[in-house]
Parts: structure tokens; C-alpha cells; sequence
């Protein structure tokens, strides 16, 4: 059998029991049950890959990206903690090397009401972000470096809008939604039922072919900003058009551009 190696992206809003920010901000109440969950729906995902004779690489991409307690994952996986000022941000480290990616944790979009902790990269600075005309996500984002990559994205587990939106970015795509979300509330999966099922899905999914996502020849990115001031000043970049006071667009001809001009007006 042919080893492989598998990168999974984690991110804290899209798992179980996780409602309000105070449970995703570091000292908040309840952050610390949180980032346990994080770290036992990860542990999960990494048990099947290991039990499947394979390896496996995580990115701790919430926030600080220092959530993940590595102690509590099996041992051989090896942890990307912190943030290294790159064009894939929560997929760093990414490459053709790896047999596939996964996705922990992830979570609606900015600009959709599917779960109380909707956002796209900065809760505090985006309304929405749209690429080609259609509500973006932190998935949709990193699906498409990782496809730049020659990467598959063939996992995700979060809130059930996501993997909603995910399998209609990519059909054929394994998901585990591990809550439903309603207005400020969300309808949970036990903790430990939750890894469960994840570790199950995953084991699916490195077994199942999944085709690469498709990049489009162009990125056409709309991005709506919470104050004018932040659409003003990402004018200085040459590369970004104005459509309205808190409104500014650009196109990007890859992710990784598309990325980096995103990252410039979100400071």
C-alpha cells in the first residue's frame, strides 16, 4: 500500500457546541472546553488516516493559531502552530506532496445567517466577501489554493451551512455537519459522538476518489467592508477599484493573488 500524506486546515466556529465569541477568543468563557472539542475532532480526522496506514499534517488556523493541545493528538502528527506571513494563511505549508486536504472546525460565511458565528477572516472588518458572483467562504478560499496547489479537498466538518456550501462547490466532497445553527442558537452533536463520526467520515473519505476543484481563468472579488474608512485606504493598492463607499473590487488572475490582495485590504 502506497503512503500517503494528508493536510488538514482546523478552525474553532464550526465545532460542536461552540455558540457565541466568547468561546472562540482566548480567555473568553468557555474558550478552553472549545478549543479542547477542536482538539478531539482533529484527533479524530487524524485517527483515521493514521489507522489507514497514512500521515498526516495539521494547521491550527483559528485566530492565534496556538488552539490545538498537541498532546492530545495521536502520536506522529506534526502541528503547524502560529502564523507565517504567507499567501495561504490558513492552508501554509500546503504542497504537492500531500494526497489530500481536510477541514475541521470550518464554519459559515460572512453574509449568510446559517450560524451565529458567521464570518470570512475578520468578523470585525468583512460584510461578505463574493467571488465570481457568489457568497465566499474561508473554504472557498483555501478549496481553491489548495486546488492551485494540486491539492484535492476531499473532507469538511463545521456547521451545516458549510457543508452545504461546500458540497455544492464541489460535489462528491465527504462533510460531517456537527451542529445546526438558528439565529443565535445552535442544535448540537454530542462531543464525543461528533468525533466519532468524523473519524468515520474521514476514514470514507481517503478512500473515496474525489475530483479537484476547478480554478476559474479569473477571481473577480467583491469585497464589502464594515467601514468606509477600510474601503478608503485599500485604494492605495493599485490593484483594487472602488464600487461603492464601503464597497471595493479587484481581479485576481490565482488564489494566491486573490489571496494576497485580500489580505491587503483586510490589513
Amino acid at each position: 500500500m502506497e503512503k500517503k500524506v494528508y493536510f488538514i486546515s482546523a478552525d474553532l466556529e464550526g465545532v460542536t457546541d461552540v455558540t457565541d465569541w466568547c468561546e472562540v477568543d482566548k480567555g473568553g468563557d468557555g474558550y478552553e472546553a472549545a478549543r479542547v472539542q477542536m482538539t478531539r475532532e482533529v484527533a479524530a480526522a487524524c485517527e483515521a488516516i493514521i489507522e489507514a496506514g497514512h500521515e498526516v499534517v495539521v494547521r491550527d488556523g483559528h485566530e492565534t493559531a496556538r488552539n490545538i493541545i498537541h498532546d492530545m493528538l495521536p502520536y506522529g502528527v506534526r502541528l503547524m502552530r502560529g502564523w507565517a506571513c504567507h499567501p495561504g494563511s490558513m492552508m501554509a505549508g500546503i504542497s504537492d506532496k500531500y494526497a489530500g486536504a481536510l477541514y475541521i472546525g470550518y464554519h459559515s460565511p460572512a453574509g449568510s445567517d446559517e450560524s451565529p458565528l458567521a464570518h470570512t477572516m475578520n468578523v470585525h472588518k468583512l460584510m461578505k466577501l463574493e467571488i465570481n458572483g457568489r457568497l465566499a467562504s474561508e473554504f472557498t478560499l483555501n478549496s481553491l489554493y489548495a486546488a492551485e496547489k494540486g491539492v484535492p479537498s476531499i473532507f469538511i466538518s463545521g456547521d451545516a451551512g458549510i457543508c452545504r456550501r461546500a458540497s455544492e462547490e464541489i460535489p462528491g466532497i465527504v462533510t460531517m455537519p456537527t451542529k445546526e445553527c438558528r439565529g443565535t442558537s445552535t442544535f448540537n452533536l454530542h462531543p464525543k459522538e461528533a468525533a466519532d463520526r468524523i473519524k468515520a467520515a474521514v476514514a470514507e473519505a481517503i478512500n473515496k476518489p474525489i475530483a479537484m476543484r476547478e480554478i476559474p481563468e479569473k477571481l473577480e472579488m467583491l469585497v464589502q467592508l464594515k467601514k468606509h474608512e477600510i474601503a478608503r485606504a485599500s485604494l492605495a493598492n493599485p490593484a483594487v477599484r472602488r464600487i461603492s463607499e464601503d464597497t471595493v473590487a479587484y481581479t485576481a488572475k490565482s488564489p494566491a493573488e486573490a489571496n494576497v490582495i485580500f489580505g491587503y485590504i483586510l490589513g
